[in-house]
């Protein structure tokens, strides 16, 4: 393959697999749409590696690493998808504690 065509391919596919998510709301803001579009991808292949892991860990039956695998990914998840509400979370708690 020519390398002029490659990059007019990605553009094409780029076009063709996310023109919704990437001009949504009149184009006014295509970073950040570009940005949710590239974090939904990323958190469906975070999960798609951890159910893979736990399989092997499922399959080899290592109950106790997978549990504590399953938790670690739980809160790794949180912490990433949603800082803004682990945030105000840790807030509270820390008012609630501290009396503050």
């Amino acid at each position: 393959m020519p390398k002029p065509v490659i990059p007019f391919l990605l553009v094409a596919v780029a076009a063709l697999v996310g023109p919704e998510a990437a001009l949504a709301q009149g184009g006014e803001d295509i970073g950040g749409n570009l940005g949710e579009l590239l974090g939904g991808w990323a958190t469906e292949l975070y999960v798609g590696v951890i159910a893979i892991v736990s399989i092997v860990f499922l399959l080899s039956k290592r109950y106790v690493e997978l549990a504590i695998f399953v938790v670690a990914a739980l809160v790794v998840g949180v912490f990433v998808t949603s800082p803004d509400s682990v945030s105000k979370a840790a807030q509270g708690i820390g008012e609630t504690v501290l009396g503050q």
